[in-house]
């Protein structure tokens, strides 16, 4: 029987990760230096979920989707995706810039061999003061001028840069140009892809191998969006005790949730799992069947499609992500 599924934490060192995990989402089991990532709900090859409590426990994600197809994710989410899991959810730490990056769309992951393309957005959960990141283009941008800003190192002059702070929402559709910047501590929503093309790194050199990281310049020409847009910060309602909209695509729905009170959902008319991120505060979630999970900042819960309906008790005050496929 399915009840909800919390996962054992997949810990990734990076040369841009610091120690936010351990000291602000108390991860403090980590067992790397510089833990740059964690992935909650995995299904990418290589680096699967496995459940971490229950009758389920020590089952991976992906046998788990392979036994209970639409059960676990949905009717019309098994009928698009069969036995991959469609989401892959993170919390990222950048204690330094990430690298200037794209991500293609699924037609060119396709095209490539790479499996689905990626598609993400962002949620702030804690920022320094002066916290910026990347995301899209300044201006209207051809491919030429592109190539060119690549080639005499002047690709920073033509990213838009934004200020973050928390609470602020980025959606970043596959072809946009994005990097994370230094100070920054998110939640990361995204299709089911590990395919980066890394575009610009800032020169730095891997302490361990005393070499500069892989670029990926020319996979990345043909994967760019080139336009300009008027809004690249995700502009939402931040209401108290009411479930607000963030971010509507064809891969993810999310919303925030920001509630110092009881809350009832019933989940019955979207067919799909539900994933809950807890990024402020802490909750308890009860589900059909008497089960209780705890949830606090940093921990995510998958709720399973054939459970309807969730009783959300906030601690105080807290804030949760709630993430489906439409």
């Amino acid at each position: 029987m399915l009840y909800p599924l919390t996962f054992e934490t997949i810990f990734k060192d990076k040369i841009w990760g610091g120690q936010k995990i351990k000291t602000i989402l108390d991860k403090d089991f980590s067992p790397l230096p510089n833990c740059g990532e964690t992935w909650e709900v995995s299904d990418v090859e290589g680096n699967v979920s496995v459940v971490k409590e229950g009758s389920l426990q020590g089952k991976s994600l992906h046998e788990l989707v392979e036994q209970y197809k639409d059960k676990l994710v949905g009717g019309h989410v098994y009928a698009k995706y069969g036995n991959r899991f469609p989401l892959l959810i993170k919390f990222i730490d950048a204690n330094d810039d990430l690298s200037i990056q794209v991500h293609p769309n699924d037609e060119l992951a396709k095209k490539r061999g790479s499996g689905f393309g990626k598609t993400e957005m962002w949620y702030i959960i804690e920022a320094d003061k002066g916290a910026k990141l990347n995301s899209g283009f300044n201006r209207e941008v051809t491919k030429e001028e592109y190539v060119k800003a690549v080639a005499d190192n002047t690709i920073q002059d033509i990213l838009n840069i934004e200020p973050a702070q928390p609470g602020d929402v980025f959606f970043l559709p596959a072809g946009r140009v994005h990097y994370i910047g230094k100070g920054l501590l998110l939640a990361e929503i995204q299709q089911t892809s590990d395919t980066t093309y890394r575009i610009y790194d800032f020169d730095r050199v891997d302490a361990t191998t005393g070499q500069k990281r892989e670029l990926h310049t020319d996979l990345a020409v043909d994967a760019i969006d080139y336009h300009h847009y008027d809004q690249y910060k995700t502009l939402y309602d931040k209401k108290l005790n009411e479930s607000v909209n963030a971010v509507t695509s064809d891969y993810f729905v999310t919303n925030v949730l920001n509630f110092n009170q009881e809350v009832e959902h019933d989940y019955t008319h979207i067919d799909s799992f539900v994933v809950l991120i807890c990024v402020a505060g802490a909750l308890t979630v009860e589900a059909e069947g008497g089960h209780s999970i705890s949830l606090k900042m940093g921990q995510c819960v998958l709720i399973p499609a054939s459970i309807n309906n969730v009783t959300l008790v906030p601690d105080g005050d807290m804030t949760v992500l709630e993430t489906y496929v439409p």
